[in-house]
């Protein structure tokens, strides 16, 4: 049981124990990173699993010269980007059927429509966007799949959604994960990426609260 909980502890905090997996595993760590981004962004039940700790914790490695950045990037992008992908083919295949056979309380049927139209209008940045933000990026392409938003507009966005999350938190642990006041907060560095990364949601929230607000005014 202890060897259990061990391996579950290991799992969900994959980014602590970095350094020790790569000395046991070696080159055997690139496809544990792929596994854990792919169920962090591929599977809805697996949302807890850690995403930007650990891309920024494998960047700041890389800089030590314990991985090779350029696998690293083409490692984790594919993994981001293959996860979204079959997200959205297991909401687009098996979401409706989840409602009908009712196991999707959080996914009503009236929802349906309205998710089409928000992802129709606001599909692509929606897509990159959800990249930076935890549990959302998770659902993202599942609710997209359900609500038939197009594998073409879905895809180019994932792509790019992908690349960019990959990249920011990547040179970000690469670049600044070894100075001395990261270090010693790593937890609050990488509250404060997310954050920072989180903004241009919030932006685009307020926009269209906003642009709501007005035509309901025009209106009256």
């Amino acid at each position: 049981m202890e060897y259990i909980v061990n391996i579950v502890e290991t799992i969900f905090h994959f980014d602590r124990y970095l350094g020790i997996i790569v000395q046991n595993y070696g080159n055997w760590v690139y496809l544990f990173l792929f596994l854990i981004i792919f169920a962090e962004t591929g599977l809805v039940i697996t949302p807890f699993l850690p995403g930007d700790s650990l891309i920024f914790a494998v960047g700041t490695l890389a800089a030590m010269e314990i991985f090779n950045p350029w696998w690293l990037f083409a490692v984790l992008v594919s993994a981001a980007v293959i996860g979204d992908t079959v997200n959205y083919a297991v909401g687009k295949f098996l979401g409706h059927e989840i409602l009908k056979y009712g196991h999707g309380r959080f996914l009503k049927p009236e929802h349906i429509d309205k998710t089409h139209r928000f992802f129709e209008k606001y599909g692509g940045k929606t897509i990159i966007l959800a990249r930076f933000i935890p549990i959302v990026r998770t659902f993202a392409p599942f609710v997209a799949g359900i609500g038939s938003m197009s594998y073409l507009k879905f895809i180019i966005y994932n792509v790019v959604g992908g690349f960019l999350w990959v990249a920011i938190f990547l040179a970000c642990g690469y670049f600044f994960g070894n100075a001395p006041v990261i270090k010693n907060n790593f937890t609050l560095a990488i509250l404060g990426i997310m954050v920072v990364s989180a903004m241009p949601v919030f932006i685009e929230f307020w926009r269209a609260r906003k642009e709501k607000s007005r035509k309901k005014t025009l209106s009256n």
